[in-house]
């Protein structure tokens, strides 16, 4: 198989395959300069740096060993001869500590070594018999005076140390010019690491250039002939043979469009219809829509003004007129203005629920904890006068409106406090799980006076009551609103009858709707 005839994938293979065999090769390089360097690196700083520094602390211990002595012969105190000794202890550590770090350098483990021999001569010599003579025959300042053989084993002494740490700066130089060729020639093979990544990257421009971008822009031009309505014109391509088969697969799709223009035009007739249709049913709406809202328009304000009349006058008939008229007269105008207090939340109420589903902002993601806490809120003082305790944890998210979802706890949740035993704090228990459907139940327990299982039904219907309004006050279409904000959700609402001391709700919403990423195929 000739190169020419190499499919786009292989050459875009082969160009990475050598660059990164480059690659490789430049990264064994750099990782072997890079572990020479770092070792005469640490080399310098870590064994001769500190060895030279050793040998300029064994000239200043050699001097204290001097004076400790000179004293002792001028004093004959055992306690002058403590410098002596710790410069002595010093200076052995100090050796011993120096061969260490020249450990694997001959020529300076020597240089120790002698440097060693040289001050345990100056002390054989000099130090010891100067303090064996003061101890035996006492104090004699002249015996304290350096003479020239005294001077002569200090000298070869300091020599040795001075030779010492003359060869550790000799060392520490070469291995640090070392180290700086080492640098030199990492920072070249990164540059040319640096070189071959770049020359692939314009190589890999210009193959893609010219075995892609130029066929493809071919290509297109072909297509939109056609497209322009020349379905007759064969669509041919060069390039690899990717493209090529591209080129046919689009000729292919050509000759399939012209066979059936003719049942296409046949089903855009059937869409143009159907369109037809769908605009006479959205007309249709849209005029429902609009008597929907006239009636709300109508409930909230050309019913509501006279109502309101109605009560003002009314409740001012109460106030000015109370105990002016007969007992009789003043129980009449307080029937008016109950009635007329109702009748507005009646309306207001047959008002909200008409509203559900219609005035919508769309679904979105509602996170139930903060829903329940917002609701719960609304009761802070209901809760504080008769001792109520709600009780949820890790509530799901949910998908739909959450004004309507924030309703639709409210009402469950003051249904809860309002029909409670007397004498016994109300306990409201929230909870949820996932369905095997793959939508969340949840449930609304409470402690209160419950639901007989015969009127599981009845509670839902609207304006439905089973207790006095005396008793209870309300409208009786708090539930009625729960069941339809459910229903909008595309769940259903219930009442468990197994549940025997208090009543428990339970409800379905849906699951957000998962994110799924699809894989593109290579």
């Amino acid at each position: 198989m000739t190169p020419s005839s190499w499919s786009l994938w292989r050459r875009i293979a082969a160009l990475c395959a050598i660059v990164a065999g480059l690659l490789g090769i430049i990264a064994v390089s750099a990782t072997a300069t890079a572990a020479a360097n770092r070792s005469e690196t640490t080399e310098v700083m870590e064994r001769l740096t500190p060895a030279r520094d050793n040998a300029e602390r064994l000239y200043s211990q050699l001097l204290r060993q001097q004076s400790g002595v000179r004293t002792f012969a001028l004093t004959g105190k055992d306690s002058d001869l403590d410098s002596y000794r710790d410069a002595q202890a010093q200076e052995s550590q100090i050796l011993g500590e120096t061969e260490r770090l020249v450990a694997g350098e001959p020529a300076l483990v020597d240089a120790v070594h002698q440097v060693a021999a040289a001050t345990a001569a100056y002390r054989s010599q000099i130090t010891e018999p100067l303090i064996q003579a003061t101890r035996t025959d006492g104090v004699n300042p002249d015996r304290a005076a350096p003479t020239d053989q005294s001077r002569a084993v200090y000298n070869a002494a300091a020599g040795r140390i001075a030779e010492l740490s003359q060869r550790l700066t000799v060392r520490r130089d070469e291995v640090a010019a070392q180290v700086r060729e080492t640098s030199t020639v990492l920072i070249l093979l990164l540059i040319f690491a640096a070189v071959v990544v770049v020359t692939a990257g314009v190589l890999l421009a210009l193959l893609l250039r010219r075995l892609v971008t130029r066929p493809v822009t071919g290509l297109a031009a072909e297509v939109r002939r056609v497209a322009g309505g020349d379905y007759g014109y064969e669509i041919r391509s060069s390039g690899p043979p990717e493209l090529s088969a591209l080129a046919s697969d689009v000729d292919t799709m050509r000759r399939r469009i012209n066979a059936d223009l003719n049942d296409v035009q046949e089903a855009r007739r059937l869409v143009e219809e159907a369109n037809r249709m769908l605009e006479q049913q959205a007309a249709e709406l849209t005029r429902s829509n609009r008597d929907l809202e006239q009636f709300a328009y109508v409930a909230s304000h050309d019913l509501q003004e006279p109502l309101r009349k109605v009560a003002s006058f009314c409740q001012l008939l109460q106030r000015r007129y109370s105990g002016q008229l007969d007992e009789r007269a003043d129980q009449y105008i307080g029937f008016a203005v109950d009635g007329a207090q109702r009748m507005q939340r009646l309306i207001n109420d047959l008002l909200a629920f008409s509203r559900i589903g219609r005035l919508t902002n769309g679904f979105t993601d509602v996170d139930l904890n903060k829903v329940v806490l917002d609701a719960a809120a609304q009761f802070d003082a209901q809760r504080e006068a008769t001792q109520a305790e709600i009780v949820f944890t890790d509530l799901p998210v949910v998908h739909g409106e959450e004004p309507l979802l924030g309703a639709l706890f409210s009402n469950l949740i003051g249904n809860a406090i309002k029909f409670r035993r007397p004498d016994v704090p109300p306990r409201i228990i929230i909870d949820s799980h996932l369905t095997d459907e793959g939508e969340f139940e949840v449930s609304v327990e409470d402690n209160g006076i419950g639901i007989e299982p015969e009127f599981a039904d009845k509670v839902f219907v609207i304006f439905q009551r089973l207790h006095a309004k005396e008793t209870y006050p309300g409208t009786g279409i708090g539930l009625a609103i729960a069941k339809k904000i459910v229903e909008y959700h595309g769940g259903r609402i219930w009442i468990d009858p197994s549940h025997r001391e208090g009543t428990l709700f339970r409800f379905t919403l849906p699951a957000p709707t998962p994110v799924i990423v699809e894989e593109s195929a290579e």
